[in-house]
C-alpha cells in the first residue's frame, strides 16, 4: 500500500488583532479551527482555501501569503496531514450563507483567547500558525505552481 498524506488548506485570517477561527462538531466533539479543509481533486491550494473560506466562514477571502507548511500527525496509528496556511484579507461576508456541514459558528478571537482554548483546538497546528503568524512568518504566493 501507497502512503499518502492527507493534503488541507488553512487561512490565518486577522482583523484588529483577532483571528477567524470555525467552531465545528466533529468525531472529538466541538472544537475550533481556522477554516481550513481537504485540497480537493483538480483543485490548486489558492483555490481550496478560498472555497474552505468562503464554505466554512462565509467570507471571501483573498490570499496574500503562506505562512507555514506543517506536517502532522496525532499519533503513530492516525494519519499523517501536509497543511498549508495562507494568510490574506477578507471583503465581503454573508451572514445569510449556511455554514458547512458540522460548523457551528464563528469567531474572533485574540492570540490569547485561542490559547484559552488549547484543549478543545482541532490541532495544535492552530495556535502554532497564529504564532508563525505574529512572528512575520510571510512568503510569496509565487513560489506555488499548479499545473493541473
Amino acid at each position: 500500500m501507497v502512503w499518502k498524506p492527507h493534503v488541507t488548506v488553512a487561512a490565518v485570517i486577522e482583523q484588529q488583532q483577532r483571528f477567524l477561527l470555525v467552531e465545528e462538531t466533529t468525531l472529538n466533539g466541538i472544537e475550533f479551527n481556522q477554516p481550513a479543509g481537504h485540497l480537493e481533486e483538480n483543485e490548486s491550494l489558492l483555490d481550496a482555501v478560498i472555497r474552505e473560506v468562503q464554505e466554512e466562514a462565509a467570507w471571501q477571502f483573498t490570499p496574500q501569503s503562506l505562512v507555514s507548511i506543517q506536517l502532522w500527525r496525532k499519533a503513530p496509528d492516525k494519519p499523517t496531514f501536509l497543511r498549508v496556511c495562507f494568510t490574506g484579507t477578507c471583503s465581503e461576508h454573508n451572514p445569510a450563507q449556511a455554514l458547512d456541514t458540522g460548523i457551528i459558528a464563528t469567531h474572533w478571537l485574540t492570540r490569547d483567547e485561542v490559547a484559552e482554548r488549547a484543549q478543545v483546538l482541532r490541532s495544535p497546528l492552530v495556535l502554532s500558525s497564529i504564532d508563525d503568524y505574529l512572528n512575520g512568518h510571510r512568503y510569496p504566493l509565487s513560489i506555488l505552481k499548479s499545473l493541473i
